[in-house]
């Protein structure tokens, strides 16, 4: 199908994203695209433009055949699912920002990208502003990439911030995110290390071609961090971050995990404060390659939504050519971790789980270890969990 033509779109959602989109739309006529139906879960909210382009009925959308493209904004990621693969099927393509929702079913849906011959676009879903899964896709689309590395949680980077500069408490800095919107009234996706979790899975897929569910993979957030972590980290010259991380080995494996860490300068990632996200490319022959940017917002992740429309205009679509052209690489748990561990009870912490033990301290309260524990050992035992990791 050539979208070379006007895009007539379908958008599902209308709150802050959706509105920036359509917005965004309003002021961008060179695109040629226009929206022409939105589906709303509540009629009854008074909302900025004609309530005659509201509806409630999602197959007013994906049923109406001069829509060709759907463009899927909503929260909830089992229908977002139906949504997008409803549509996929009836030959529209489909945008969407729903990281939760594609990291759970990436491999059905591109079966049935290929099986009905349309394209699947979700760039904002990764790190709204930050064009990386595109420049995965095209620009390291053989095997040279080393590693991928990044701070992809606004809402943790910027509590983290808070902490770090203005010596906020962990409780106190959650608070303020939630109030100017950074975090939601229930912050456990964002500080658990769910969300970061789910746009690694995507990055995975353009990167090393390798499709895992979340639930494969290492992770742990920020949640239990104390003020003596901060500090143990502020007396090495480092920042904690949450980090998302994929390194190749030398066998050709990748592991992959996110986890919250120590980063200290130079490192690129030390320098991303508040809400903004940073990734890091790691290639065999360019080094070092960051991309920088917000990693939320209505206007930012619009402006990634507004970049797929636009490649909708001359049919672009993933190839995954890592997955499909290519050997794809697999996911490996047997390599060293270098890892702080913080705990109240000397007792939780079992002395064999370290491979090395390169630091220890013991307080009247608080006890940490540092060393090298096995990626394997974290994934199978939760002792860690119930402590500090970084």
């Amino acid at each position: 199908m050539s979208y070379q033509k006007k895009l007539t779109i379908g958008l599902f959602g209308y709150g802050v994203v959706g509105s920036a989109v359509y917005e965004v739309l309003q002021q961008t006529p060179s695109l040629e695209a226009e929206v022409r139906r939105i589906c709303i879960k509540n009629p009854q909210k008074q909302r900025n433009i004609d309530a005659a382009r509201f509806t409630t009925e999602r197959s007013q959308l994906i049923e109406d055949e001069a829509i060709n493209v759907i463009v899927e904004m909503i929260d909830d990621a089992d229908a977002a699912f139906d949504i997008v693969s409803e549509s996929l099927c009836r030959g529209k393509a489909v945008i969407t920002a729903n990281k939760k929702m594609l990291a759970a079913h990436l491999p059905e849906l591109i079966d049935l990208q290929r099986r009905y011959d349309v394209p699947l676009l979700y760039e904002s879903a990764c790190c709204a502003s930050i064009p990386v899964i595109r420049n995965l896709e095209e620009y390291y689309d053989n095997d040279l990439l080393r590693g991928v590395e990044g701070i992809i949680n606004g809402s943790t980077n910027f509590i983290l911030t808070k902490i770090f500069e203005e010596k906020l408490g962990y409780d106190e800095a959650l608070a303020l995110a939630q109030r100017l919107g950074f975090a939601e009234s229930d912050p456990s996706l964002d500080v658990e290390g769910h969300d970061a979790l789910n746009k690694l899975c995507l990055l995975l897929a353009h990167a090393y071609g390798i499709l895992t569910h979340p639930s494969a993979l290492l992770r742990h957030g920020i949640h239990r961090l104390n003020a003596i972590d901060s500090d143990v980290a502020a007396a090495q010259g480092a920042q904690i971050k949450l980090v998302a991380r994929a390194v190749k080995q030398d066998d050709g494996r990748v592991a992959a995990f996110v986890l919250p860490q120590f980063v200290q300068p130079p490192h690129l990632l030390h320098t991303v404060r508040h809400e903004y996200n940073g990734v890091v490319l790691t290639s065999a022959l360019a080094d070092e390659q960051f991309f920088y940017g917000k990693g939320a917002g209505g206007f930012p992740t619009a402006s990634a939504i507004l970049a797929d429309l636009s490649a909708l205009r001359y049919d672009y679509r993933y190839e995954y050519k890592k997955l499909l052209l290519q050997q794809p690489s697999t996911l490996c748990d047997d390599v060293p971790l270098h890892v702080y561990v913080s705990f109240q009870d000397w007792q939780m912490l079992p002395v064999d789980a370290f491979e090395e033990i390169h630091e220890y301290f013991s307080g009247r309260q608080f006890h940490y270890r540092k060393g090298v524990v096995s990626l394997n050992q974290l994934l199978k035992n939760d002792w860690w969990r119930q402590a500090g990791c970084r």
